[in-house]
């Protein structure tokens, strides 16, 4: 039997079916197990967890169990992707075993027409733009049917559950369950062809359902998380489909309110990419290295990241956004007024070792970003270079001599006749070694070179990339990849040329602070960026304050260190990403490696809260 999460008028409830998750997602990225397993060599974590004092559980008899244990009715909400049916198959058939006959209801049945939806988010789909849309600014509760949501009501004399994203709107006076499922395994599934956006009936393209997801249902869904977290009796963990993990709420929100005021690790996730290369491959272990490369690390994207709670060895991933939700002042600190939920700052790694340039792009301005996409700052970036074989390089900014027009003439005959472009004749090339910092404040023309390991430091919105030349590589399965030539050229910034690039978007190294066998070193931002970016250089331990500000930091050179908040202490090894909030209020690096350690580190400039 063939299943999605597409709505469907009836619940399917059958027990004799077997589900392989592998067959409902399209990766070769595997499945994070349901225990921590304890590696053989201490390096860099690809499923980094915090413990909770829990306790969280493993299946669907336990949370049957639970359940029958409330003696009232209930609400099982939940996250764009949930493989629904699968869901209330497995749980049915635990309450069956325990002679529970429950009454099933499917708040999907109370959408809008698909028709009427479609209508209702056109303005935030882009029309035929196959990337970009606009946020939505609505709720979760302008999809539904007031009255058919009304007419949804428990049974006397029953178990009744409704179940489904948006369920609890119906309102009724029963425990709240909720399931989570990380931006990953979303993406993984839509690839798959496996579910659909809220009301559709069918899947559609990935790319057009991925739009949906990033412009119109995460943002509504996330509004309702965050109404709802205070109230939630469960958190449930479907990524494994079958092989669910949960805890109560109250664990969730106490182990929420720890994290808040200390550091944590976001789980990273990785993507190969045409220009991808083997630096990560070479250098993280527990992946799948049958890929062709590794283009992309997630080590911190607010919206696409999970965090993973552990106790003894169960685990159980939440999106990294649910703690924002919680507490956005206790992250965020005096930055949480500007930023609100938001996160603002991002982490990731740019693989081009032994692999291809990326395509030349820039990125749009604030006005171009909030006329046009809806959101409220814009993707100005740094290139942090953490690896680089000798002869590695950087495009950034015109040359002196730049003509617009011919610029764009060259680049336009170039898509449509398939011919090369000489890109160093029009934008200038920078020799790029380790520990160097590129400037890339938006309308700047730029792309990394191969052979460079690029931590990208940057504000966090992440999709808004206009590519002008692609090399003419065609993507990882063939096609075309878009281009987007008038979106750059409504955005480019031609002053950035010449001398000017290398005075103003190539950053200058100060020490600012020293001591005995340390030191902090300030790397210069542009005006446009509303993050500052400094480096700890250190033998033993440096302590550091947060004044009230959340610090993201990685391991850019050394071993490992300690990480001391509140007396709570945790290992990080090197390239690891790692979030001191605000909360924190003073924290402790100690060297535990051989050599000497370096950590950059990146805050919200005072000036910009």
């Amino acid at each position: 039997m063939t299943y999605t999460d597409c709505m469907s008028k009836d619940s399917v409830l059958k027990s004799d079916f077997e589900v392989d998750p592998q067959e409902l997602r399209s990766t070769r990225q595997f499945l994070i197990p349901a225990q921590k397993e304890t590696p053989a060599i201490a390096k860099y974590d690809i499923y980094p967890t915090f413990k909770t004092d829990g306790p969280i559980y493993a299946g669907f008899e336990s949370l049957a169990a639970w359940i029958m244990a409330q003696e009232k009715d209930v609400v099982i909400d939940g996250y764009s992707a949930v493989y629904w049916d699968i869901f209330v198959n497995e749980l049915n058939d635990e309450l069956h075993k325990k002679g529970v006959e429950a009454n099933w209801v499917n708040s999907h049945t109370a959408f809008k027409p698909e028709d009427t939806i479609n209508q209702l988010i056109a303005p935030s789909m882009g029309g035929d733009d196959p990337l970009f849309g606009k946020i939505y600014e609505g709720d979760l509760s302008d999809l539904f049917d007031y009255q058919k949501l009304s007419s949804l009501k428990p049974v006397d004399g029953r178990l009744n559950i409704i179940y489904g994203s948006g369920a609890a709107l119906a309102k009724w006076d029963a425990v709240v369950l909720y399931i989570d499922v990380p931006k990953n395994e979303i993406q993984f599934r839509s690839r798959a062809n496996k579910i659909c956006n809220l009301g559709d009936h069918q899947p559609v393209d990935p790319k057009v359902q991925y739009k949906r997801f990033y412009f119109v249902e995460w943002p509504l869904l996330n509004k309702h998380k965050k109404q709802l977290l205070p109230l939630v009796d469960v958190i449930i963990d479907e990524q494994r489909i079958t092989d669910i993990s949960w805890t109560t709420g109250g664990t969730l929100r106490d182990t929420l309110k720890t994290m808040s005021r200390n550091m944590l690790r976001p789980r990273p996730w990785f993507e190969p990419g045409v220009w991808g290369g083997q630096w990560i491959k070479d250098h993280i272990n527990g992946l799948n290295n049958d890929v062709v490369n590794y283009a992309w690390s997630f080590e911190l994207i607010a919206p696409e990241n999970g965090i993973i709670l552990q106790y003894r060895n169960t685990m159980l991933e939440v999106s990294l956004d649910t703690l924002f939700l919680y507490n956005n002042i206790a992250i965020l600190g005096k930055a949480a007024e500007r930023f609100g939920d938001a996160f603002p700052i991002r982490f990731d790694f740019l693989d081009t070792f032994d692999g291809g340039n990326l395509s030349l792009q820039c990125h749009p301005t604030v006005p171009y970003t909030k006329k046009n996409f809806g959101e409220n700052f814009t993707q100005d970036e740094t290139y942090y270079i953490l690896d680089a074989e000798p002869g590695a390089e950087v495009y950034l900014g015109f040359q002196e001599n730049i003509d617009k027009q011919e610029f764009r003439t060259v680049l336009e005959d170039s898509f449509k006749n398939n011919e090369p472009v000489e890109i160093g004749n029009y934008v200038q090339i920078f020799p790029a070694k380790k520990h160097d910092l590129f400037l890339i404040p938006n309308g700047t023309v730029h792309c990394s070179g191969k052979n460079n390991m690029v931590l990208e430091i940057s504000a966090t919105p992440y999709i808004f990339t206009f590519k002008m030349y692609d090399w003419l590589r065609p993507d990882l399965n063939g096609n075309p990849r878009t281009l987007n030539i008038d979106r750059a050229f409504e955005n480019l910034d031609f002053s950035r040329k010449g001398k000017v690039v290398a005075d103003t978007l190539i950053s200058k190294q100060s020490i600012v602070k020293k001591g005995n066998d340390w030191q902090v070193v300030n790397l210069s931002t542009h005006p446009d960026h509303f993050y500052a970016v400094e480096r700890f250089e250190f033998d033993t331990l440096i302590e550091e304050y947060t004044n009230n500000q959340c610090h993201v930091l990685s391991l850019v050179e050394g071993e490992s260190i300690m990480v001391t908040t509140n007396d709570l202490q945790q290992v990080i090894h090197y390239a690891e990403t790692f979030i001191i909030p605000a909360d924190a209020v003073k924290y402790t690096l100690t060297n535990t490696g051989k050599n000497s350690a370096k950590v950059i580190k990146a805050f919200v400039k005072d000036e910009c809260c």
